[in-house]
């Protein structure tokens, strides 16, 4: 699902931290946090939208 432009809250399993951002392709970007392919999360193991 491609929308405008969507913002995002992240929350770390691990340390409970929040991470934000901001795409146009929501589904995509959360494949990428979750497969580490963005340097911010990339060792979180993000859980869930916040």
């Amino acid at each position: 699902m491609i929308l405008p432009y969507c913002i995002y809250v992240l929350q770390s399993q691990r340390d409970l931290l929040l991470y934000r951002g901001f795409t146009t392709n929501l589904e995509q970007r959360i494949r990428n946090h979750n497969a580490g392919k963005t340097r911010s999360t990339s060792k979180s193991q993000l859980s869930k939208i916040a």
